[in-house]
């Protein structure tokens, strides 16, 4: 792999890109660890369904939830899971973990 190429990888990973799911799913990771999800902010297409890796990183339980996509997800620590999203209209919506509410908040913005 090339330098850009590896780059460009990082880059999109960090900015909440998909990486291939062999389901033909867009898939999204959100790392959840010390109160915070990362990335905070998912840039997903309308109009498309996609799943959204869960993972758990931190030493305490996470309760990743949507209340506008009535989604929600309890993940004990070192826990993976995922959700799958239905086709979304444009616009953001939120997330949070809500056993960390103060700081652990983010959005799927669709587009």
């Amino acid at each position: 792999m090339t330098h850009l190429k590896r780059t460009l990888l990082i880059l999109g990973l960090a900015l909440g890109a998909p990486s291939a799911h062999a389901s033909g799913l867009p898939v999204y990771t959100v790392v959840a660890k010390d109160g915070r999800l990362d990335p905070a902010v998912l840039q997903v297409s309308a109009g498309v369904r996609f799943k959204i890796v869960i993972r758990n990183e931190g030493n305490d339980a996470v309760e990743f939830e949507s209340l506008q996509l009535r989604k929600e997800k309890v993940l004990a620590p070192g826990a993976q899971s995922f959700l799958v999203i239905a086709p979304l209209k444009p616009g953001s919506y939120d997330i949070f973990d809500e056993f960390h509410p103060d700081t652990s908040k983010g959005r799927i913005v669709a587009r």
